[in-house]
């Protein structure tokens, strides 16, 4: 789910609503854009129910739940029609598409050079012209019936000039114009021409600026990125560490300018539901795009892949907020109403394949998840200190299948390894092949992707208390965490 992940071509520019016929024939406006970049696209739900086969031949195989299972068996990016597409986890329905309890979303791919944001930014260029040429001509006609009768127009006269609005601190356009100029849209291009565009905020004052990991993606191994101020000034960049599993990347500025405002992180533990948010992005490859709304839910569980074959999965236990957030958003802030940083806008939950449009690129229907700063920031953190990300795991494979009621460790492991890890943390534990887990501390665990995104919440060396069932029994062991480096 996304907003996210690099996507989809922007639909064309619609066409030229009609001049009444008391208005003067307008000359035919145009619009054509030749920009390459690319707006983010939105990540369906990604599927619960474990198929006899994937669509690329492979027999499946049991996830890991110290590393990111295999990738959906329908990768939203294979079939940009496939729309909010086929999920993971026991509430998903996958004959019916219908979001339940865990909207496991995923991303698509980015769309060739020239077919993405100049595409949305002609369209809106032709509305603007074609009404600003109907409002001229409808002006001209009134004001000239006007003088034909003899009537009087009287202006308003001007007293000295309009007094400067203050806005009061805590108002959304007092958040907004403290943190947009601390927000950057960024462009990420491959060496084969590809890319897409997303969004990010400054970290620190050395230039670090944190995006999503599939915002960057397509610049890995020697393509080009790019971050733009939103008073124009742009800026090379290059990432300093990318985690897929978590979906944060870090970037760095080349020659960041002196005077970087870090934005301020929130709490994302003390957030509750109902609090104000607001949302920074370029959705569709508009740039600076603020919007607002609330959070919806917490720990919200949601995985994201990129589609391909050999792709792993990305998961969080999400901020779910109903702030319009778009292909584009991903990357970008979600405030609190303070201003303050609660999560990195990732994720959204779409209703159709064809959101907008006939490209299949889906837009916001109010449900959109963020990963929680408190994440994002141990994660980025750790990207900037070494280059790498650190997972916490269990060492167990747990399934993916549907009517478990909770994550149950498989027979085996990927790849015919042990399900329960020689000497891991479960192993050590007493965990074995069989035992359905229900809960971790205080968090009901009811699927596979559930457990791995709760658990990544933590750091390696935390313990927590895992609930679970063997053969019609309950019984809790205290298992202390243990860590897993890089994404490899």
């Amino acid at each position: 789910m996304s907003t996210e992940n690099e996507g989809n071509p922007v639909p064309p520019a619609p066409s030229a609503p009609p001049v009444p016929p008391s208005s003067p024939a307008a000359p035919p406006q145009a619009a054509a854009s030749d920009g390459g970049e690319a707006p983010t696209a939105p990540i369906p739900p990604a599927p619960q129910s474990a198929p006899a086969s994937d669509p690329y031949g492979h027999a499946p195989q049991a996830p890991d739940a110290s590393w990111p299972p295999p990738p959906p068996a329908t990768p939203s990016y294979a079939d940009p029609g496939a729309g909010a597409g086929a999920g993971w986890g026991s509430s998903y329905d996958q004959q019916h598409q219908q979001y339940q309890h865990q909207p496991f979303q995923q991303p698509q791919h980015a769309p060739k050079k020239g077919s993405g944001r100049g595409g949305l930014i002609a369209a809106v260029l032709v509305a603007a012209l074609v009404a600003g040429g109907l409002g001229g001509g409808l002006g001209y006609t009134l004001a000239k019936n006007n003088d034909d009768g003899g009537s009087t127009t009287i202006s308003a006269t001007s007293s000295g000039g309009a007094t400067q609005v203050k806005r009061a601190a805590g108002t959304v356009a007092a958040v907004a114009q403290n943190a947009l100029p601390s927000t950057v849209t960024i462009e990420s291009e491959g060496t084969n021409g590809e890319g897409g565009t997303g969004t990010g905020f400054v970290f620190d004052k050395q230039g670090h600026i944190i995006t999503n990991n599939h915002v960057v993606a397509d610049s890995l191994d020697g393509g080009k990125l790019t971050a733009t101020f939103p008073d124009g000034k742009k800026y090379d960049a290059e990432v300093v560490g990318h985690a897929q599993g978590y979906d944060v990347a870090v970037i760095k500025l080349k020659n960041p300018p002196s005077d970087l405002k870090p934005l301020a992180l929130g709490d994302s533990d003390k957030v509750a539901v109902g609090d104000e948010t607001i949302a920074i992005g370029a959705p569709f490859g508009l740039s600076n795009t603020v919007t607002t709304g609330i959070i919806s839910a917490k720990n919200r569980p949601v995985a994201s892949s990129d589609g391909s074959s050999t792709s792993k999965a990305s998961y969080m236990s999400a901020l779910q907020t109903d702030a319009s957030i778009n292909p584009g958003n991903s990357g970008g802030p979600l405030l609190d109403a303070s201003g303050a940083v609660i999560g990195i806008n990732s994720a959204i939950q779409s209703a159709t394949s064809g959101g907008l449009g006939s490209t299949g690129q889906s837009g916001s229907i109010g449900l959109g998840f963020a990963i929680p700063i408190n994440q994002a920031k141990y994660v980025a953190q750790q990207l900037i200190k070494t280059g790498k990300p650190v997972y916490a795991k269990i060492g167990a494979s747990v399934s993916l299948e549907d009517g478990t009621s909770g994550a149950q460790i498989t027979d085996s492991g990927s790849g015919g390894s042990a399900a329960v890890e020689s000497g891991g943390p479960a192993d050590k534990a007493g965990l074995k092949p069989g035992d359905v887990i229900t809960k971790l501390d205080d968090t009901v665990i009811d699927s596979g992707p559930t457990l791995i995104g709760e658990i990544w919440t933590h750091k390696p060396g935390d313990k927590v208390e895992i609930t679970y069932k063997r053969n019609g029994s309950e019984h809790t062991a205290t298992v202390t965490l243990g860590s897993r480096v890089g994404d490899n």
